[in-house]
C-alpha cells in the first residue's frame, strides 16, 4: 500500500536524497520577506501573500547582478518547483522543468508556458524558447506552479513571466562588459529615459563562447526595444520589439555514460568514421544550428473606473536551419527525411479581456473575460545533411510541408474577497489545431489534420487566520497537446503521429503562507497531480525523436522557501523541493512505480548574502543540490548520480556625479565537482548525459551615465 506524502517528512527526505551534503548547505535570501505584488494566477496586481497558489518573484538584483545575464536559469535556481538547467548546448536552449512537467524536452522548453510583457514565448502548440528572454531590461520573473497554471491554457506544469523595466525619468546611458571562464565575454550597451511623456528604452548585446564541451562554441546577438506613453489619463500602451540571432551555434549532443566517466567535456567518437583518429559524432556531421528570430507587439489598457479593458496583440518571424547527426546511410528509404531541418515559421496572435469589479455580498467581486488565441505557419523543408561523401553539407531535398498550429482558447476567471476568505474560480476552454500539407510525396503522402481541445477548470480557496499567517487549497485540471515535434515522427518512422492524444491531468495543492516576526517568510505547500496519457518518449535515435501516450503517472511533493533578514547586513534564503514522480501504471517494460525520467526526488537551493550598511559592497555563498535523476522510463540505465556545488560572488558598486559604476566576481563549482547537468530522455544509442561545467568564474563591470 502507498503511504501519502507528508510534509512534516521534509527533512528525513532531504538528508536521504542528498545524504551528507545537505548537511553543508547554508540558509539564504537575496530579497527581503516583504510582500509583493504579482499579476500570474489573477491577470491583475495582487499581493503574493493572498494568491492561494504557489507562486515566486525572482527580482532584479538576483536577474542581473552579478551574473552575465545569458541564461535564465541564473536566476531561476533559487525558485522551489523549478529545475532549470543550463545544458551547455546553446544550439537546444534551457532544460526547465515544473513539478517535473517539462523534463523530457528534447530541445526548448515544453510543458512550462513562457511569457514576455504579456507577449507569448511559447508558440500556440506548446513549445517555447527561454533564449527569447531580455534579461538584461528585465525587472523581475514570476514564477507560478501547480493547479492556477491551468488558466494559462495549453501546458501543465507552471508559466513564467519575465517583466522588463520601463524607461522613466532623466536620459540614462549604459555598457556593461563581461568575461568568464572557456573564453566566454558579453558586452551590452543599452539607453532609457522619458521624453514628452513617453518612456523609452533599448538595449543591444553580443555573447561568446568557447563552450565548456567540444563543439558548443556559440554566438548570441540580442536587441531589444520598449516604448510606453499614456493616450489618455486613464489609458497606457506599451510597444516593444525584439530579436535573437544565433549564427553556426554548435551542437555538442550527448555522450555515453563511458565517454563521460573518461572525459567530462569529450564528445562521442563516431565509430563509422574511417580516419585516423576518428572524428567525433558533432565533428564529422558539423552538427549545429542557426536563429533568426524576430517579434513585436502592443499592449493597450484602459481603465472605465474599477474596470479595466486590455488588448495584446503581437507577431513574429523565426527562421531555423539545423544540422543533425545522421543521414540517409542509416536510414531507409521510407524514413529518410534529412539530417538537415530549415524551416521559416510567421506566428501572431491577441489576448483581450475585460476586468468587472462589483460589491457582492459584502464583498468584492473581479471577474475578468477574456480571449487568447494564436497562429503559427512553418515552411519546412528536410534535406540530406551530405554532399557526396562529405558530411554537414545541404544535399538533396527529402521534406518539403506547410505546418499550420492555431490556438483559440476564451476563459473566465473570478475572484471574490471578504473579511478573512478569498475564493477565486476560473473556466478556460483550449482548443488547438494541426493541419500539415505535405509536398514531398515520393515517400507517401503524409498530408493530414487533427484538432485537440479541452475544458480547464481551476478553483481555491484562501483563509486570513491571522495577519502574519494564510492558508490555501487549490485544484485544476490540466491540459497538454503534443507538440509539433512530437507529432512529426511515429515509433515506426512513418510519418506524422496523428494518433498521438494530449495528456490530462488533476492537480491539488495545499500551502501555507507566513510571515514569522518582522524580518523572515516562510512558504509551504504540498501537491499531488495524476496524469493520463502522459506524453513519453518512444524512439529517440539519428537525431529525432518520437514520442507515444502511456498510462497513467502520479506526483507527490512539497515546496518549501524561507526567506530571512538576519541582521548586520545578512539576509538568507532556502528554497527546497520534495518530489515523488513515478508510473503508476505499466507500459511496455516499465514497471509500475518507475521514476520518470529527468525528475530528481529532491532539489536545493540556499544562499547567505552580505551586504555593508553603505549598500557598496556585497558577497554570498550559494548552495545548489540536487539527487539523481533517470534517463529512461525503465530505470535501468546508469541514472546521473545526485550532486551539491558550492558558489561564490562578490560585488561593489559606487557613485560618482551622474556617473554609477558596478563590478562583479564569481566562482561557481568551487570544490570542482564532476556532475551531470542534463540528461537527453530516452536516447536509443544511450548518449543521455550533458556534463556541467567543473570550477569556473565570471566577472563584470558597468558604468552608467545620468544626464542631468
Amino acid at each position: 500500500m502507498r503511504r501519502p506524502f507528508q510534509l512534516n517528512t521534509a527533512a528525513s527526505l532531504v538528508a536521504a536524497a542528498l545524504g551528507p551534503l545537505a548537511l553543508a548547505v547554508p540558509a539564504a535570501a537575496a530579497e527581503p520577506p516583504m510582500d509583493v505584488v504579482v499579476v500570474s494566477g489573477s491577470r491583475i496586481e495582487h499581493a503574493s501573500f493572498d494568491l492561494p497558489a504557489a507562486i515566486d518573484v525572482v527580482d532584479a538584483r538576483r536577474i542581473r547582478d552579478t551574473q552575465m545575464r545569458v541564461n535564465a536559469s541564473e536566476a531561476l535556481a533559487a525558485v522551489p518547483g523549478l529545475v532549470a538547467q543550463n545544458r551547455q548546448n546553446y544550439a537546444q536552449d534551457l532544460q526547465i522543468s515544473s513539478r517535473g512537467f517539462g523534463a523530457r524536452s528534447a530541445f526548448g522548453v515544453r510543458g512550462v508556458k513562457l511569457i514576455a510583457d504579456g507577449i507569448p514565448a511559447t508558440m500556440p502548440d506548446g513549445q517555447g524558447q527561454a533564449a527569447t528572454f531580455n534579461l538584461d531590461m528585465a525587472e523581475r520573473m514570476e514564477v507560478l506552479r501547480g493547479p492556477f497554471s491551468a488558466i494559462y491554457g495549453n501546458h501543465a506544469g507552471g508559466t513564467i513571466q519575465l517583466f522588463t523595466r520601463d524607461g522613466k525619468g532623466k536620459p540614462e546611458v549604459e555598457t556593461s562588459i563581461a568575461a568568464g571562464s572557456d573564453n566566454a565575454r558579453k558586452i551590452d550597451i543599452n539607453a532609457q529615459g522619458e521624453a514628452g511623456g513617453i518612456g523609452y528604452l533599448i538595449d543591444t548585446s553580443r555573447f561568446d563562447t568557447d563552450g565548456y564541451r567540444a563543439h558548443s562554441a556559440a554566438t548570441r546577438d540580442q536587441a531589444f526595444a520598449k516604448l510606453t506613453l499614456a493616450p489618455s489619463k486613464t489609458s497606457r500602451l506599451t510597444i516593444s520589439a525584439s530579436a535573437l540571432r544565433q549564427d553556426d551555434t554548435q551542437d555538442p549532443l550527448g555522450v555515453t555514460w563511458a565517454t563521460y566517466q573518461r572525459d567530462a567535456r569529450a564528445g562521442e567518437t563516431d565509430a563509422s568514421d574511417t580516419q585516423t583518429p576518428r572524428r567525433t559524432l558533432a565533428e564529422r556531421y558539423n552538427t549545429r544550428k542557426s536563429i533568426d528570430h524576430k517579434q513585436a507587439g502592443f499592449a493597450f489598457e484602459q481603465r472605465l473606473g474599477d474596470d479595466r479593458l486590455r488588448a495584446t496583440l503581437y507577431a513574429g518571424t523565426r527562421q531555423v536551419i539545423q544540422f543533425q547527426a545522421f543521414s540517409r546511410f542509416v536510414q531507409t528509404p521510407a524514413t529518410q527525411s534529412g539530417g538537415v531541418v530549415d524551416f521559416d515559421r510567421d506566428f501572431h496572435g491577441a489576448d483581450i479581456n475585460y476586468v468587472h469589479v462589483r460589491q457582492l455580498g459584502g464583498g468584492k467581486l473581479t471577474t475578468t473575460v477574456g480571449v487568447d488565441a494564436g497562429y503559427s505557419s512553418d515552411e519546412r523543408q528536410g534535406y540530406e545533411n551530405f554532399i557526396g561523401t562529405q558530411f554537414g553539407l545541404q544535399g538533396a531535398l527529402r521534406r518539403d510541408e506547410t505546418d499550420r498550429v492555431s490556438s483559440i482558447d476564451p476563459y473566465l476567471q473570478s475572484e471574490w474577497q471578504r473579511d478573512d476568505w478569498v475564493a477565486s474560480a476560473g473556466l478556460r476552454h483550449s482548443r488547438m489545431k494541426v493541419d500539415v500539407r505535405d509536398r514531398y510525396l515520393s515517400n507517401g503522402d503524409d498530408s493530414g489534420r487533427v484538432d485537440f481541445r479541452h475544458t480547464t477548470p481551476v478553483v481555491g480557496l484562501l483563509y486570513k487566520a491571522s495577519p502574519t499567517l494564510n492558508v490555501y487549497a487549490s485544484a485544476a485540471r490540466g491540459f497538454e497537446a503534443p507538440t509539433l515535434n512530437e507529432l512529426f515522427y511515429s515509433g515506426a518512422g512513418a510519418g506524422f503521429n496523428f494518433q498521438l492524444r494530449p495528456a490530462t491531468s488533476t492537480h491539488l495543492e495545499t500551502g501555507v503562507k507566513a510571515i514569522l516576526g518582522a524580518h523572515t517568510r516562510v512558504n509551504a505547500a504540498l501537491f499531488q497531480v495524476k496524469t493520463d496519457d502522459e506524453l513519453v518518449v518512444d524512439v529517440a535515435t539519428g537525431g529525432r525523436t518520437s514520442y507515444r501516450n502511456a498510462g497513467k503517472t502520479l506526483r507527490q511533493g512539497g515546496e518549501l522557501s524561507v526567506d530571512s533578514q538576519l541582521g548586520a547586513g545578512i539576509d538568507a534564503r532556502l528554497a527546497v523541493t520534495l518530489l515523488r514522480a513515478i508510473y503508476d501504471q505499466p507500459f511496455g517494460n516499465v514497471a509500475q512505480g518507475s521514476r520518470l525520467p529527468g525528475v530528481p526526488n529532491a532539489n536545493l537551493f540556499g544562499e547567505l548574502a552580505w551586504t555593508s550598511s553603505s549598500g557598496a559592497f556585497g558577497a554570498a555563498v550559494e548552495t545548489i543540490a540536487s539527487s539523481k535523476a533517470y534517463a529512461e522510463d525503465a530505470n535501468t540505465e546508469i541514472p546521473a548520480p545526485g550532486y551539491a556545488v558550492l558558489n561564490l560572488r562578490a560585488q561593489a558598486k559606487q557613485q560618482s556625479g551622474g556617473w554609477r559604476f558596478k563590478q562583479f566576481v564569481r566562482l561557481n563549482n568551487v570544490s570542482d565537482h564532476k556532475y551531470v547537468g542534463s540528461l537527453i530522455i530516452g536516447d536509443a544509442n544511450k548518449r543521455f548525459y550533458e556534463a556541467a561545467p567543473g570550477r569556473n568564474w565570471m566577472a563584470g563591470f558597468s558604468a552608467q551615465y545620468a544626464f542631468q
